[in-house]
C-alpha cells in the first residue's frame, strides 16, 4: 500500500501554499471553527491521525562512521548521517565493497565529483592562506 500524503487545507487554490510549487506543499494542522479538513468533511483531504503510518519492517542504520557501517549486512539499506566530505567518502568505498546499499547518496556520482576536483587547487588555497597571514606579522 502506498503512504498516503498529507497536504494542507486550500493548498490547490494559493500559489504560496504549493500549487505548482512541491516544496510549499506542505500540512499545516487544520484549525477553524467551520474547517472542513477539522471537521473530516467527505470530499476534503485526510486529516492526520493514528492510524496512517508506514510499515516497520524495513529498519535503517544510521551510520556515522566506519564503525557503524561494519554492523550492516550485505544487502542491508544504510543512512548516512551528517558527515565530512572525507569521513564520507571513506564511509561509502567501505559500503561498496562489503555490498551494502546507502539511500540518501549517490556514491557513483560523489566519487565522480572528487576525481575532478584537482587536489593541486586545494593545495593553492592553502598556500595563499600562509602568504597572507606571514605579509600581516
Amino acid at each position: 500500500m502506498a503512504r498516503k500524503i498529507f497536504l494542507r487545507g486550500k493548498w490547490r487554490t494559493y500559489s504560496k501554499l504549493g500549487r505548482g510549487r512541491k516544496k510549499k506543499q506542505k500540512y499545516r494542522k487544520a484549525t477553524g471553527i467551520h474547517n472542513k479538513i477539522r471537521l473530516e468533511m467527505k470530499g476534503n483531504p485526510v486529516r492526520v491521525k493514528i492510524g496512517y503510518k508506514g510499515s516497520n519492517k524495513e529498519k535503517k542504520i544510521i551510520v556515522r562512521n566506519g564503525r557503524e557501517l561494519e554492523k550492516a549486512k550485505k544487502g542491508e539499506k544504510v543512512i548516512l548521517a551528517r558527515v565530512g566530505k572525507k569521513k564520507k567518502l571513506e564511509i561509502i568505498k567501505k559500503a561498496q565493497e562489503r555490498g551494502v546499499i546507502i539511500v540518501n547518496a549517490n556514491p557513483k556520482k560523489l566519487l565522480e565529483k572528487m576525481k575532478k576536483e584537482k587536489p593541486e587547487e586545494r593545495g593553492e588555497k592553502n598556500d595563499k592562506k600562509e602568504n597572507k597571514s606571514e605579509g600581516t606579522k
